[in-house]
């Protein structure tokens, strides 16, 4: 299944094959996927939210994604109410919105009109669990969270620093990585292993493409 779109240029075949990857996601949450994905479209005309070669297979490089990411999120430790810092273009943070209505979504996000956006699809989307906090993450309040997940925000040792003072102890902070991850865990500064715990909750391939994805948590074990 897919559509055309005219960027100025020329058409540009875009694939949405969200429903055969997923059978299993509920047919009304399918629906609201697809009507993401349809805003996404709309707004990244005027908004910079995913690159233009990223359009014609973002089902995959970012739903499909956000998908898989977010059920190993889910399933690790189910929480009633998880942050989602830098969140930007909706991913993951709207998208666990929808697949888990019964989470609490905190959208944490600087840029205004990016924020906008986020308010315009949750309220498109009737997400009645998603708040947009338009604000940085540093500004957070100390040790108020005890989940958070985050999607191209910053390599590990960066993220956690900035985070360090926002997460109580025994705070889980989920980061959904490419390949590199790995490089990424090892890279943690053996101070800051003071702080955190690092592990894999698991990886998974796209369903295009042979390369592997990762969610790693880092659990907070020291103030």
């Amino acid at each position: 299944m897919g559509n055309q779109t005219n960027l100025g240029i020329v058409n540009i075949q875009i694939s949405w094959k969200i429903d055969q990857w997923f059978p299993e996601i509920e047919p009304a949450k399918l629906a609201q996927l697809k009507q993401l994905h349809d805003l996404l479209l709309k707004f990244n005309k005027t908004i910079n939210l995913i690159s233009t070669k990223a359009i014609p297979t973002a089902d995959s490089a970012h739903f499909a994604d956000s998908i898989l990411g977010c059920q190993l999120i889910h399933n690790h430790k189910k929480p009633a109410e998880i942050y989602d810092f830098g969140s930007g273009n909706g991913f993951p943070g709207l998208v666990y919105a929808i697949l888990y209505p019964q989470t609490k979504l905190k959208l944490v996000e600087l840029d205004l009109r990016k924020a906008e956006y986020l308010k315009q699809a949750a309220a498109a989307l009737k997400l009645s669990n998603v708040e947009v906090l338009i604000q940085s993450v540093e500004s957070l309040p100390e040790k108020s969270i005890s989940f958070a997940m985050a999607r191209g925000f910053a390599v590990i040792s960066k993220a956690i620093l900035i985070g360090r003072k926002h997460f109580g102890r025994g705070g889980i902070y989920y980061h959904m990585k490419g390949e590199e991850w790995a490089t990424e865990v090892a890279q943690i500064p053996t101070q800051l292993c003071s702080f955190w715990l690092p592990g894999l909750v698991g990886e998974y391939k796209l369903p295009v493409g042979a390369a592997v994805h990762a969610v790693v948590f880092t659990e907070k074990i020291g103030d």
